[in-house]
């Protein structure tokens, strides 16, 4: 069927009219359509996507078009809703069930702003706050509302202190512990994807959700770590400081996963051995399983997170290692079969080695030299040895030429000499 032009109002809404009004580009755009029935939407030519509530893609530009809607909480979590979208709902009445005023703002056809709840007003202000007290009824907006301040935080953008209170009743009344884990994982993916997700969790810790659906990170804050290597003291403090450095480093989503989850042990170190830390890299790889089984964390972020967990300390360490010790965590980082991955192994470590106290700038050589290391291991000919030996003295003489080849390249790295003559 050919597309006709609606003959209803339709109104740009949400982050489209948000980011416009904040000079930020604009990357997508969502519709909403007063006045019109499903069956209205069906004989212009547009397709059905929505499972809760009827949202249409238009077929040309593919752009989501969604009916005017209300809704009413029938039952507890952010799945506990009745949606009403009949004709007579109003634009205001569906911008009234929106989470935050920055969001509840649509535009006209004839690009007049339509903001009955203040948009403009706290945009201007730099202020998050929640349209009505019907935001404590779906918990997904605790979540969102830490991922908008992590988005605009240079922006300069804070919550109202109303809304931060409704969002800790909501952690006291048991509202977030409806959250499900595909949801928060989602949410916090997107954080960890964007700019100063430091602010997420910082966010959910104020308001006392980071205890319910990151308690593993939550125990880190106030852990004491020995001042001489960790200048900030405190672990969670560490851990945030360690996002900061490695989204200056990478874009990936495992590195950055990596280095939120990578102490998690510390949290766990009796206080009898406080501050120190004794076998806390174990602690963390049992630890970030214990997480990723609880919510669908990607096998790659898993995998890279246990692997800094279990050698990030070897790696700060590089220039002191037995040359077999190198070769134990090229080895078990799987580094000849992927050396893209033993990159972010050494970006995360060379986070953590940065996400301390007035050590942000500080040069990080032992990346480089187990880079080197690598290299020359890797060089080794193994196909060669595996000609002139039986198969069961194979994998030995390989090990033992690729020592060798460490041994070689380690010897030639200046800075590993500078240190051993006490002058690095």
């Amino acid at each position: 069927m050919a597309t006709k032009a609606l003959p209803f109002k339709t109104y740009l809404v949400g982050g489209a009219v948000r980011d416009e009004l904040l000079g930020l580009p604009v990357r997508e755009r969502d519709w909403c359509v007063v006045g019109a029935t499903p069956q209205d939407m069906l004989d212009h030519g547009y397709t059905p996507v929505g499972k809760d509530f009827p949202v249409f893609l238009h077929p040309a530009t593919k752009e989501e078009f969604a009916l005017a809607r209300t809704e009413r909480k029938t039952a507890a979590g952010y799945h506990g809703f009745r949606f009403d979208t009949s004709p007579d709902v109003t634009i205001e009445d569906d911008l009234a069930r929106r989470d935050l005023t920055v969001n509840a703002m649509a535009k006209s056809s004839n690009g007049e702003l339509v903001d009955p709840y203040g948009g403009r007003r706290d945009i201007d202000a730099r202020v998050l706050r929640h349209v009505s007290d019907a935001f404590a009824e779906d918990p997904v907006r605790v979540l969102r509302a830490a991922k908008f301040r992590a988005r605009f935080h240079r922006l300069g953008f804070r919550f109202a202190d109303e809304t931060m209170a409704l969002m800790r009743s909501m952690v006291d009344d048991g509202e977030v512990d409806a959250l499900v884990p595909d949801r928060v994982w989602a949410e916090t993916e997107t954080a960890l994807r964007g700019t100063d997700s430091r602010v997420f969790f910082e966010s959910l810790r104020e308001c006392g959700a980071l205890a319910r659906v990151f308690p593993e990170v939550d125990a880190l804050f106030g852990v004491p770590q020995p001042p001489e290597w960790h200048p900030e003291i405190d672990t969670g403090v560490h851990t945030m400081m360690v996002l900061d450095q490695a989204e200056a480093l990478s874009p990936e989503l495992d590195v950055r996963f990596a280095c939120l989850v990578h102490d998690l042990g510390k949290a766990t170190t009796p206080a009898a051995r406080l501050p120190s830390h004794p076998g806390h890299e174990q602690r963390s790889v049992k630890l970030i399983a214990k997480l990723a089984s609880r919510m669908p964390v990607p096998r790659a972020c898993r995998e890279l997170a246990q692997i800094v967990a279990e050698f990030h300390t070897h790696c700060h360490r590089a220039f002191e290692l037995r040359d077999d010790t190198v070769l134990k965590v090229l080895e078990r980082g799987d580094a000849f079969r992927r050396p893209e991955r033993f990159e972010r192994f050494l970006l995360a470590c060379e986070a953590d080695a940065r996400g301390r106290a007035g050590l942000e700038d500080r040069a990080y050589p032992q990346a480089n030299h187990l880079r080197s290391a690598r290299s020359a291991a890797a060089a080794v000919d193994a196909a060669a040895i595996a000609r002139d030996l039986a198969p069961d003295r194979i994998a030995d003489a390989i090990r033992r030429e690729r020592i060798s080849a460490i041994a070689s390249a380690r010897n030639a790295d200046p800075c590993r000499v500078a240190r051993r003559a006490g002058k690095g």
